[in-house]
């Protein structure tokens, strides 16, 4: 068998994607390119590690136990890179990380001077919603996660980096009201929720179930941003992390509606599979994290304390 580290790396990614156009499109490769890899790659072996049913893309039991071998071959490899790499005294490779779509205005802090200390990483940073960042876990197809609530159902490690903090927020036409609870809202007052998979939605979403508020006038956004917007915009309120409209506050476009029942809180986590195996690239990141935390958070976040 002559197949090469390129094509078991292909065959990878169309695995964890279970898509050759997704493949395709992380690879920086047309579809065609990725099919006919696909196909070169299968002439190696007599099971076929692929079906397509109605379409649909399939990975047969066979295929992910080549993946797995794959994957472990990758590994080995990639590691003899990046040993030669750190005898010159350079950290080299690729950073992967996932954050749920709050998380952008938090882990670019704990990036840039890491980044400019070592050139050579080469960063992923894919910023989605919780759904999809369990699943980069459970996948096990980035280095790190940045979660405001530590999934279940996985064995994960984790640092803590910070609180989050969530209020009600609403227009400035809010600047002088006072409500006791959100009870005392008025009635014809629209909720604001991001899409279902969100963390925010969800803890949104319990928040008023405990409260046992109606909110069956709504308005669903997919965006921390696109909410923001509606809410300057006078379309209804939201409970909105503290961390993304910060400058929102100061400028007097947003108002915080304090209640007795809020803020809700939680932290900020930087998780990984417990037992991972880290490359030199992630290792650093990870000590760097842990040496320099508080001092960036201090740099960046004194005025979140104010809230």
């Amino acid at each position: 068998m002559n197949y090469t580290l390129s094509q078991l790396n292909i065959f990878l990614k169309i695995v964890q994607h279970e898509s050759i156009t997704k493949a395709a499109a992380e690879l920086l490769l047309t579809q065609p390119a990725v099919s006919i890899q696909l196909k070169n790659f299968q002439a190696h072996f007599d099971l076929p590690l692929t079906q397509v049913v109605n379409r649909k893309l399939y990975i047969t039991d066979f295929g992910k136990e080549v993946a797995r071998t794959a994957e472990r071959i990758l590994i080995e490899a990639n590691e003899i890179n990046y040993k030669t790499a750190a005898y010159k005294g350079k950290i080299t490779g690729q950073l992967k990380i996932s954050v749920v779509s709050t998380g952008k205005y938090v882990m670019p802090y704990f990036l840039t001077d890491f980044l400019n200390a070592h050139p050579d990483i080469d960063l992923k940073l894919d910023v989605s919603n919780k759904s999809q960042v369990v699943k980069d876990l459970e996948s096990n197809s980035v280095d790190f996660s940045l979660v405001s609530t530590i999934p279940e159902k996985l064995n994960l490690e984790r640092i803590s980096l910070m609180k989050n903090k969530l209020y009600l927020v609403g227009s400035i036409d809010f600047e002088n009201n006072f409500f006791e609870s959100i009870h005392d809202l008025p009635s014809e007052t629209s909720f604001i929720f991001r899409e279902n998979g969100s963390a925010t939605r969800i803890a949104m979403e319990n928040f008023l179930n405990r409260q046992e508020i109606d909110f069956k006038k709504t308005l669903v956004l997919t965006s921390n941003e696109a909410i923001k917007q509606a809410v300057i915009a006078k379309l209804g309120v939201s409970i909105m992390p503290l961390i993304g409209i910060g400058n929102e506050l100061i400028n007097k476009q947003l108002l915080i509606i304090p209640i007795k029942e809020l803020p809700l809180t939680s932290e900020w986590n930087l998780v990984w599979p417990k037992g991972k195996r880290m490359f030199p690239a992630a290792k650093a990141f990870l000590d760097y994290v842990e040496k320099e935390k508080d001092r960036i958070i201090h740099e960046n976040f004194s005025w979140y304390d104010n809230h």
